[in-house]
């Protein structure tokens, strides 16, 4: 029975994996004009990319940047913008003629539930703070995490994401 007990500890352990980097400039002014920009979307999933961009508004918000806005979601024409890159230039020039003094961007690697009995939710995702007027990227941080068969998509999400902006250096 000892061995059963010590391969269920380290299934427990290792269940719900995350692997997470930050990379880092300056402080920054949590009551400065801020935008949520695009998250491109490179997994297979469709609309990930927003998917990954409504859970981090909220997260924003809860670390104490109030004044976020999130860009324009749609064209001149009232479509939606299908393409996430188009998405992205236009609203970074959104930004720059808005006098925005942060944006917030990033990418969707992954988004999935892996194959298999349990089919474990697993994603990859890069969030960065970029400064509006030059485009220079002040605050980076990049992270997997898979959870448990029972856990969702998007908590599994909002679990990385959470761990990520918990490091932004923010006064």
């Amino acid at each position: 029975m000892k061995p059963f007990k010590s391969v269920l500890l380290i299934l427990l352990l290792l269940g719900g994996c995350a692997v997470s980097d930050v990379y880092e400039t300056q402080p920054l002014q949590a009551d400065a004009r801020w935008a949520l920009l695009p998250m491109v979307n490179y997994a297979e999933a469709p609309m990930a990319g927003q998917r990954a961009e409504s859970i981090l508004a909220t997260l924003l918000r809860k670390q104490g940047i109030n004044s976020l806005e999130t860009y324009p979601q749609r064209d001149d024409e009232g479509l939606p913008e299908l393409n996430d890159e188009r998405r992205l230039s236009h609203a970074m020039e959104w930004a720059r003629n808005s006098d925005f003094q942060y944006g917030v961007r990033g990418s969707v690697k992954e988004w999935q539930y892996k194959s298999g009995l349990d089919g474990e939710p697993a994603v990859g995702l890069t969030v960065e703070v970029i400064e509006i007027a030059s485009g220079r990227v002040v605050w980076s941080a990049s992270g997997a995490e898979s959870g448990w068969g029972f856990d969702t998509l998007a908590g599994t999400a909002q679990e990385l994401l959470v761990d990520l902006i918990a490091t932004l250096p923010l006064q």
